[in-house]
């Protein structure tokens, strides 16, 4: 699974580890994430994140 970065604060969403702290269990793809979900660092939308490469 592809990690993707939160481009306002470098916070990187890794699938292997998911946001277990917000109820995100490890293995949940970024597409997989609900549609509500923030950046836990600084609360940005999902449409602020981008694939890393």
């Amino acid at each position: 699974m592809e990690k993707w970065e939160c481009m306002v604060c470098g916070y990187v969403y890794d699938p292997a580890v998911g946001d277990t702290a917000h109820g995100i269990k490890a293995g949940t793809s970024f597409e997989d994430l609900p549609d509500d979900w923030t950046c836990p660092d600084c609360g940005v939308g999902k449409d602020m994140f981008e694939k890393m490469e």
